[in-house]
């Protein structure tokens, strides 16, 4: 038999908040540690398995016998078992093997491992989080702006097929994405990169949303020093980076948590609460003390050993509501009779105040899709807490309006404009993201109606209704160069489409949006706030044609926007304006460089003086074809 030394990580305070849901550090003291212990080196073992009869850890190092090192359990009640193994380097797989109360023998891989094998191998490895950073301006400056306006222009990506290896049959590992996509974003002018999950999962396809290793990076791309190798590089760059967290649901593959010690332990029992029908995975049991444990310390985690500057939440709505994606009978009602999870909303909350009391200079994004309100307001208000949410009515009805060929959109003029009805009850970010290019939906560029000219100056205009209107913005990877064919997994995007003028047109424009953005405080200083928006005309459904004002917190700090959502193009075209003096155009979606006409553009144009638009002035304007413009007052 294998030697098992007696030890421990935890102290009677660990175990007291542990049972108390509050050990928000359980990544210090859980999972595999390499230790050295009075000379003696070798790994410290911690894991919670409260039903199990037995508890041994099994791998290359003793040729994966149950017997051979069993670990001791706690006698405080707290269902932990740990041992001391002498011998085991980094780099040893293991799992655990676990006999349950009622004697099924189960494999498991740690649920605090740092690191797992190249799926489809299951097992966890021995590693550290060893690393040099050298972030250290990126993070001094993210404390400085912490609480000031910023723009956030996201790059959303699947970090296994932006791109692939010339012969299309390799993913790009974490050390080539810290050149190649570093360039890139820099080039293009993001401000932050978002990634779908990166944590381990067993499945490619899933993109990453079904997690079996939540404290660890997929090791499909390289180690977990090869991870913060690719953050760092991002953060040296002055790039941010927000990584998409699934606490909603997990698989339940055999050596995953699902009925991790014979029982359902980290989900409910009962399915009607424990088992999602449309991923046909388990959901967590937030009412669980050990289970927020677990979650509240991963999102601690990733920004503790990984510097990360913000999560994205995905699906809060099927956290918040027990019928979603049920029919009647399919579900249990919460304690007073109603469909609120009560549980999950407690959870929420609490994670995202312990996010914002140990890391205020990150952030939380929830993708929430329906009208719950305060989603991203404080929760000493009775919000949830998130810094930001996802806008997802009007990502369906911008999408809705764009591809209706544009002799119908006089019809549907409300659909653009509907949005600044709710615009400002919400911190909204605006997302054109993964999940409206894939399963039949097209590309975005195949959405757009008309022909090939036409069809590219639709997907300009879109991007400049986006990156105008208020809130941050998120455009999926292949986007930014009108990408033709759906998101393919299997596959790198089209980058050989860049050799056409028409796709480096739609590239070098959303280059410009970004400039404009970032550079224009009008754009964002007053982006969640109705200070910062003024209609200049609304009501012009039977040209199509949307005009504004973007405010910052100066009062001659403000934009003017104009959309001509048709392809007609409209000489001498009167636009009130808010100040009297010569207005210049900054940006023309029409222009040459972005493959537009040309033939539009503006001069600058000085203010004649006569009510328009409810304006006391006005200027005369070249107005392109399906196209943004947008002007700027000469100082």
């Amino acid at each position: 038999m294998g030697q098992v030394l007696p030890g421990s990580l935890l102290t009677e305070y660990d175990i007291y908040l542990f049972k108390s849901g509050k050990h928000y550090k359980t990544f210090d003291k859980f999972g595999s540690k390499i230790l050295n212990i009075d000379g003696v080196a070798g790994v410290q073992f911690t894991v919670w398995a409260p039903n199990a009869r037995q508890v041994s850890v099994i791998g290359n190092f003793n040729y994966w016998n149950t017997q051979s090192h069993l670990l001791f359990p706690r006698l405080d009640s707290s269902g932990i078992w740990e041992g001391f193994i002498p011998g085991i380097q980094k780099g040893d797989l293991y799992k655990y093997a676990i006999v349950s109360a009622e004697g099924r023998r189960l494999e498991k891989g740690d649920p605090y491992a740092y690191f797992w094998e190249i799926p489809p191998n299951t097992a966890s490895v021995v590693w550290d989080l060893e690393y040099t950073w050298n972030d250290n301006q990126w993070l001094e400056r993210r404390k400085e702006i912490a609480r000031n306006p910023q723009p956030w222009s996201i790059y959303e990506l699947h970090i296994g097929s932006w791109r692939k290896s010339s012969d299309h049959l390799f993913s790009l590992s974490y050390r080539e994405l810290a050149v190649e996509l570093v360039d890139y974003v820099v080039e293009m002018g993001f401000t932050h990169v978002e990634l779908l999950p990166v944590m381990e999962h067993p499945y490619f396809p899933s993109w990453g949303y079904q997690v079996t290793g939540y404290y660890a990076p997929s090791s499909r791309f390289g180690t977990p020093q090869d991870f913060m190798f690719l953050v760092d590089a991002l953060h040296q760059a002055g790039i941010g980076v927000i990584l998409d967290w699934v606490p909603s649901h997990f698989p339940t593959d055999a050596h995953g948590l699902a009925q991790f010690d014979g029982s359902h332990l980290y989900e409910h029992a009962d399915p009607r609460q424990g088992f999602h029908p449309d991923w046909r995975s388990a959901i967590f049991n937030y009412g669980r003390n050990e289970v927020r444990n677990f979650l509240i310390s991963n999102a601690l985690y990733w920004m503790t050993y990984y510097h990360i500057d913000a999560l994205r939440v995905d699906a809060v709505a099927s956290m918040l509501y027990l019928d979603y994606s049920r029919e009647e009978g399919q579900w249990l009602p919460n304690c007073y009779g109603g469909k609120e999870n009560i549980e999950a909303i407690a959870f929420l909350r609490e994670f995202n105040e312990t996010i914002y009391r140990e890391f205020p200079d990150t952030h939380t994004i929830a993708e929430e899709s329906t009208a719950w309100p305060g989603v991203s307001r404080p929760t000493f208000s009775g919000g949830l807490g998130f810094g930001q949410k996802w806008m997802m009515g009007w990502m369906h009805d911008s999408l809705d309006y764009f591809k209706k060929d544009p002799i119908y959109r006089k019809h549907h003029h409300s659909e653009l404009t509907f949005s600044m009805v709710y615009g400002f009850t919400e911190n909204f970010q605006l997302p054109l993201s993964h999940d409206e290019v894939v399963h039949g939906k097209g590309s975005l560029i195949n959405r757009m109606p008309g022909d090939e000219w036409q069809r590219f100056a639709n997907l300009r205009l879109l991007f400049g209704y986006m990156f105008t209107h208020p809130g941050t913005k998120l455009l999926f990877m292949g986007g930014e160069f009108g990408q033709t064919s759906e998101w393919n997994i299997e596959r790198g995007l089209d980058w050989w489409l860049l050799q056409y003028h028409f796709h480096k047109g739609v590239q070098e424009w959303v280059k410009a949006l970004n400039r404009v953005y970032k550079g224009e405080k009008a754009l964002y200083e007053k982006q969640f706030e109705p200070e910062g928006f003024e209609w200049i005309d609304h009501t012009n459904a039977g040209q199509s044609i949307l005009s504004y004002i973007r405010k910052g917190s100066e009062q001659d700090d403000c934009l003017v926007v104009i959309h001509n959502l048709t392809p007609v193009s409209r000489s001498n075209f009167k636009l009130g304006v808010p100040l009297s003096g010569t207005w210049i155009e900054c940006l023309n979606g029409d222009s040459h460089l972005f493959s537009g006409s040309g033939h539009h553009e503006n001069q600058p144009k000085h203010t004649i003086d006569g009510v328009w638009n409810n304006q006391t002035q006005f200027i005369e304007i070249n107005l392109p074809p399906l196209a943004t413009v947008i002007f700027k007052q000469k100082r």
